[in-house]
């Protein structure tokens, strides 16, 4: 029973007892209020009654499961926010669940850090902003569209990107190519004081020099071959709002000069001009070299490396964080059975497995491309591994006696029969005994994944 009006009150639905307890102390830890209902037909009438802040609800309930308690608690109210648990497996129900109007979904067991996260994001984006017109409601996703927040690292550098938005702070964003560099520049832009400024691009990598500097400070007629007319260059254009400068490892010394006295006085010329012009940029950049490095080979100036990474956020590889790839690949696969109107409903266990195990060279980008051919070649409603490029599909994935994916269990006693032969020298015997098993269950395991042929 609601008793407090001025804290925010949790109706959390769930048919296991402590499950529910451990989640109402938790909550009640972090200042909440907490209502309770064991099962979805419960939550109706607690939600008529009650009328919490947000709902949180588990996905696989007796009676009435979690979707259908999720659509009967909007057909109450709409702009409840609504959290859905679910197990380990169950992903592509969840992402149905988010279709159907859940504001996200959390694996359980349940990492309370995520759910504080999640709740505090429900409760500020999840519901109608008053005053404002409903179908133009801010979400959270709206503010992190591309980012995926299954990993603690993606949650924690979304959370500091929210922090140093406000700031004028100079931006380092690091990381292979295909991670989200870009993504992350558009999020710190958008959250800005200057949001409703320019908000200027450049590829440094892109261009030669002397066009990467007229791009950069513009250039007054006759400057160069070519140069017929005056113009402005992206400190100029940006002027007022920010400026980001993607791949900026691979500016030449000269280059990086002109930049740091940017950043040192906020003042430039154009290229054959000597008029100063005086610009007010927040600048962010993007480099998929690792800095230190060039800095210690000469390639990249010390000073201006402190100068810009005043907040470094580095976005590990995709590899590094494949709790993310399967909501990835069905975010994907929606967009782009949208986009060539095609009717896919799903991704089948067995090409789930094979994009999971995969080491993504090129990270999300490649994982977006791989997701398109996979769209455009399927001949049915599911996505199987037939529809993904052959190299997903090299003998060490598949169990030779059935030549099926391995499961993920499978793959990880592969790798551990590797390891443990790589230890003892290729001594097979030795391996046996360490491993518990007999030279024979051995040899019949090297067999069955391909670590050896036929004898």
């Amino acid at each position: 029973m609601k008793n407090n009006q001025e804290k925010k009150w949790i109706l959390i639905v769930d048919d296991d007892t402590h499950h529910r307890s451990m989640l109402r102390a938790n909550l009640q830890s972090l200042g909440y209020g907490v209502i309770e209902a064991p099962t979805g037909e419960a939550a109706i009438p607690a939600t008529e009654k009650e009328k919490p802040d947000l709902v949180i609800t588990d996905l696989k309930m007796p009676g009435i499961d979690g979707i259908e308690t999720l659509k009967q608690i909007k057909a109450i109210d709409k702009n409840i926010p609504v959290l859905v648990l679910t197990a380990h497996g169950t992903i592509p129900t969840a992402v149905c669940a988010v279709r159907s109007g859940s504001y996200d979904f959390l694996e359980k067991p349940v990492d309370i850090a995520e759910l504080a996260i999640a709740i505090e994001g429900a409760l500020k984006y999840g519901g109608i902003v008053l005053g404002k017109d409903p179908s133009k409601v801010k979400t959270e996703s709206d503010d992190f569209p591309g980012v995926i927040r299954k990993s603690k690292v993606m949650i924690d550098l979304l959370e500091i990107s929210k922090r140093v938005a406000p700031s004028e702070a100079s931006i380092l964003i690091t990381g292979e190519s295909g991670t989200g560099k870009e993504i992350f520049a558009d999020i710190i832009h958008r959250l800005s004081a200057r949001a409703d400024k320019s908000f200027i691009k450049l590829n440094c990598a892109a261009l030669h020099e002397q066009l990467l500097e007229s791009e950069l400070f513009g250039h007054e007629r006759g400057a160069f071959t070519g140069a017929q007319e005056k113009r402005k260059g992206r400190f100029e254009l940006a002027d007022k709002g920010t400026l980001f400068l993607d791949e900026i490892g691979d500016m030449t010394l000269t280059t990086q000069a002109k930049i740091l006295r940017v950043l040192q006085a906020g003042t430039f010329e154009r290229l054959g001009g000597s008029e100063t012009i005086k610009t007010d940029v927040r600048i962010i950049a993007a480099t998929n070299h690792n800095l230190k490095e060039s800095i210690e080979k000469g390639n990249f100036r010390n000073d201006l490396y402190f100068r810009l990474s005043v907040v470094p956020i580095h976005i590990p590889p995709l590899k590094e964080r494949r709790e993310e790839i399967s909501a990835f690949a069905e975010s994907f696969l929606e967009s782009f059975t949208s986009k060539n109107r095609r009717t896919i409903n799903s991704i089948s266990p067995d090409a789930m497995q094979l994009l999971y195990r995969y080491d993504w060279p090129g990270n999300v980008r490649e994982l977006e491309n791989v997701m398109e051919r996979a769209v455009i070649m399927s001949l049915g409603d599911i996505i199987v591994p037939d529809v993904l490029p052959d190299y997903f599909k090299v003998d060490n994935h598949y169990r030779k006696d059935t030549n099926k994916p391995l499961t993920l269990i499978e793959a990880s006693e592969r790798d551990l029969i590797n390891d443990m032969l790589s230890a003892c020298k290729g001594n097979r015997t030795q391996a046996a005994s360490q491993l518990g098993m007999s030279r024979r269950s051995l040899y019949n395991k090297l067999k069955r994944y391909g670590i050896i042929d036929e004898e």
